[in-house]
């Protein structure tokens, strides 16, 4: 008996399960858009990262303390004390030298066992005596000032200006009005012997510190002293 071969029209099982031929169109699934909400959480996770990575130390926060010393806090000196020196060569001038011939380096060079005898309270004297007299003269040349300004002026601008300039001179001389103070108790220290030594520790003030401030009344240390206190716990 012969097989019958399989006419093209036969459709074979296999051919009836296959898969769609390539120009079968089967739904096509589009992609989902983020929400909002996963957005936001997207942008801030963003920020997050870049400000965390803003903050890295980039050193060793132990070497910061380890180069912090507590003793750096008093650092302050008189700089123009600082920059004085003795000069050997002048040791003896206020033995030999008039008052008004003496210099700020002649009293520097003094022997410190001639500290405030009768050659360095009047050469203090003198020096306080010129500083008032200067500040005095230049609280008169302010009253005339003042009093030659009284025009009015049309211009506002030159009105502000003249103004501002009034009110800087005023303030300089309010400043040296609190000097003038000092300087009349200073006089009055070397009136009665006190002159040159700390009010508060009775140590000598010291000649360099002196010269660069004839009112000083504070040795440097007890003068650091009230300003650490003045700046921790005001006024």
């Amino acid at each position: 008996m012969k097989s019958r071969k399989p006419s093209p029209g036969d459709a074979s099982p296999a051919a009836g399960s296959a898969a769609p031929s390539a120009g079968a169109v089967g739904p096509v699934r589009t992609a989902r858009k983020p929400s909002v909400a996963a957005a936001r959480r997207a942008e801030r996770a963003a920020m997050h990262a870049q400000t965390t990575e803003a903050v890295v130390p980039t050193h060793d926060p132990r070497a910061a303390k380890a180069s912090y010393a507590p003793e750096s806090v008093m650092t302050t000196t008189a700089p123009a004390a600082a920059a004085l020196r003795k000069d050997p060569a002048r040791v003896d001038n206020w033995k030999i030298l008039p008052l008004e011939q003496l210099t700020d380096a002649d009293i520097l060079a003094m022997p410190d066992e001639e500290y405030m005898n009768d050659v360095q309270l009047a050469y203090f004297r003198r020096k306080l005596l010129a500083l008032k007299r200067d500040i005095l003269n230049n609280a008169g040349e302010t009253t005339e000032h003042l009093r030659e300004d009284t025009v009015v002026v049309p211009d506002p601008a030159d009105r502000a200006t003249i103004e501002e300039e009034h009110a800087l001179e005023l303030r300089t001389r309010d400043r040296e009005r609190k000097l003038l103070k000092k300087i009349e108790r200073a006089l009055a220290r070397i009136d009665s012997g006190e002159y040159g030594y700390c009010e508060e520790t009775g140590e000598p003030i010291g000649v360099g510190r002196l010269l660069a401030r004839p009112t000083a009344s504070l040795s440097i240390e007890a003068q650091q002293r009230r300003e650490l206190k003045q700046k921790l716990f005001g006024d």
